[in-house]
Parts: C-alpha cells; structure tokens; sequence
C-alpha cells in the first residue's frame, strides 16, 4: 500500500468519524448560532406595515410631509422632526426635549426608529400605536400647545399643498383633511423607519458581519439574562418591567401606575429598545444616565441583580454597537416645505 493510498484513506476515515459525531466544521457551527439567534429574537421585517395600518406610498408621502412640518405646532418652530431627529438616529440627544417656549417633560424622548415594533407608545404605554401616538404631542401645552384638532385642521386647509395630498392618501373619503388622517398618514411613514444592523446580517447569514468581540459580547448579553426584558426583533419595546426589579431604582416617576391607577404598574415603563443604544443617548425614561457602560452596570444591577464586571460590560458595549443601523436615506430625507396660504394662521406670540 502506498504512503498516498495511506493518507487518502486516514482522510476518508477522520470525514467519517466527524460526520457520526455530528461535527459541521466552522460554517455549519455558525449557522446553527445564526439559527438559535433568529429563534430568539426573530427577524427584522423590511417594514413595520400591518393589515390594519397598511403603507400606501400616498400615505407615506404625506407622513413624510406631516413628519416635519412646523406649522403643526403653536409657534410653527416644533416638528415630529424637532424631537425625533431622522438625521440623528431618531433623538435629539437631550434627557428631555425642548417645547413650546422653551418648557421641557420629564421624560426623555425615545427614537422614533424601529418603534412601529413595540407593543405600544410612550413610556408608560399609553398610545396604542404609532397613529395614537402622533395625536398626543401636537395638542400636548408642554410640546407643540397646539390648541385643539380643529385648530390642526384649519392649519392644514389652509396650506394649498395639503389638500390634494390628503385627498390621494385617503381617497375614500369625502373629507379627508381629518386629524385622524393626519396621524394615520405620520404612523404610515414612521412604519418604514427600519433600521438593518451588522447583527441581521449575521442572522441572515454572513458569518463575518459580526467581530469575535461582538460575539463574546452577544453571548454575555445572552447568558447574563439580558435577553429576558430585551427580546424580540427590536431588543425590546415588547414588554413592561418594573424600574428596580430585584434592587429598588429611585425615581419620582410612577410609570404606568398613571395611565392603570394599578398599584402594581407603580415604576413599571415599557422596555426601550436596544437597536441604535450607542447612539441614542442620554439613556433611561429621564435621560439622567449619560454614560452607556453605567447604563448596562445599573440595569444589571437594578433588574438582574448582577454586578456585571467592567470587562463584561466593555464586551456587551461591543455587541450593542452591532445593533446600529441607519434608515434608507431617501426615505428620511427632508421634503420641501409646503408654501403657505394668504389665510395661514400665523403664531400667536402671547400663546
């Protein structure tokens, strides 16, 4: 036998062993991770549309409009777009927005990216979903004051442009220029703001999308329980938690004890997100965490009752980052302004 027919057939025999041992080499290795991270999380869809809320592209051109239009607001300076900066993955870098005059809430605004995802809106869940959500800050005397709805309504009548994009966006109607309409059409539009990550291109099937870090860093994230409030295709957004499960968190905010009057939502909030974390801060309902490593130490703390080392915190920054994605430029590009009318209503600068 020669030394070649010896080596072909140790070959031969070692594929096999491997083979009834179950081994699938790196590849293989990987796409079972791929597999069992997909079943964890899911999948991000290319759009946020559902049966009930669809996307028309006319309803979408006409959110994008509304989406930063000025004149929805009191003193025609505030837009969704003032606090929820599309060019900013979705936040105005601020632990509270700035309002009407000036005045700030109390919470801070989260990113508008990928929210179509969440179980509801706002931090306490108020909002049912996107439409609900885009009625409240325009009539809210801290955000936009604007007045009433129908005060929104003779704004928009008023601009020659809006008309005709209301009537082709809803064109079943027989007076479309609503204030229901003009949230149908912003929640169409935010819909589309999906953020795909060097993670979905993981799960998709790219073995290199992820570094070695970002995959020690996703198996800390996994393994420290982090995935039990921070799940689904958004990281969150799915779920209520109570601020301070296993340690208290001091806070003067009730959460959703507010909106229920239940005693056990007191300190309860929705789960933000994790997609676009690293660049979305200051973090938290309040904004007063301006670090992103203290935000993973208190949270571990705080809801998992871990102190998580400063090295495995370094390792799950690692993996967050991964989770960064940007929109379709296009989509999110600003719109020329609509011209206003000679019987625009103007600011009322003692309002």
């Amino acid at each position: 036998m020669t030394q070649r027919t010896v080596i072909a057939r140790t070959l031969i025999a070692m594929v096999f062993v491997f083979f009834l041992a179950g081994w699938s080499g790196p590849s293989g290795a990987e796409e079972a991770n791929q597999n069992r991270y997909r079943a964890m999380f899911g999948e991000l869809p290319a759009d946020m549309a559902t049966q009930e809320r669809p996307m028309t592209p006319e309803r979408v051109a006409l959110g994008r409009q509304l989406f930063f239009e000025t004149r929805l607001s009191k003193g025609q300076d505030i837009s969704c777009n003032s606090c929820h900066g599309l060019d900013n993955h979705g936040v105005d870098g601020e632990p509270t927005s700035r309002g009407h005059k000036g005045q700030r809430g109390g919470r801070n605004s989260p990113t508008v990216m990928n929210a179509g995802l969440h179980v509801a809106q706002f931090w306490d869940g108020r909002a049912a979903d996107l439409e609900e959500q885009a009625k409240g800050p325009i009539l809210n005397p801290i955000e936009m004051a604007m007045p009433s709805e129908e005060r929104v309504v003779e704004v928009l009548e008023s601009i020659p442009g809006y008309p005709p994009l209301f009537a082709a966006a809803f064109p079943d109607t027989s007076d479309p220029v609503t204030y229901e309409n003009m949230a149908i059409a912003i929640g169409a539009f935010e819909r589309g703001l999906v953020t795909p990550s060097a993670f979905d291109r993981y799960l998709a099937g790219d073995d290199a999308a992820l570094s070695p870090a970002a995959r020690a860093g996703l198996d800390k994230f996994v393994s420290l329980g982090c995935v039990s409030c921070h799940n689904g295709p958004g990281f969150g957004g799915g779920l209520y938690r109570i601020l301070g499960q296993v340690h208290p968190y001091s806070t003067g905010d009730v959460g959703r004890f507010a909106v229920t009057g239940k005693e056990e939502d007191r300190n309860v909030f929705k789960v933000p997100s994790l997609r676009n974390v690293t660049e979305t801060g200051p973090w938290f309902h309040d904004g007063s965490v301006v670090e992103l490593d203290e935000a993973v130490r208190l949270m571990g703390w705080h809801q998992l009752g871990v102190g998580i080392s400063p090295n495995d915190r370094a390792q799950i920054i690692v993996f967050l980052e991964a989770l960064a994605g940007e929109p379709d430029l296009d989509y999110v590009s600003m719109p020329s302004p609509l011209q206003s009318g000679p019987d625009t209503p103007v600011v009322n600068p003692e309002g």
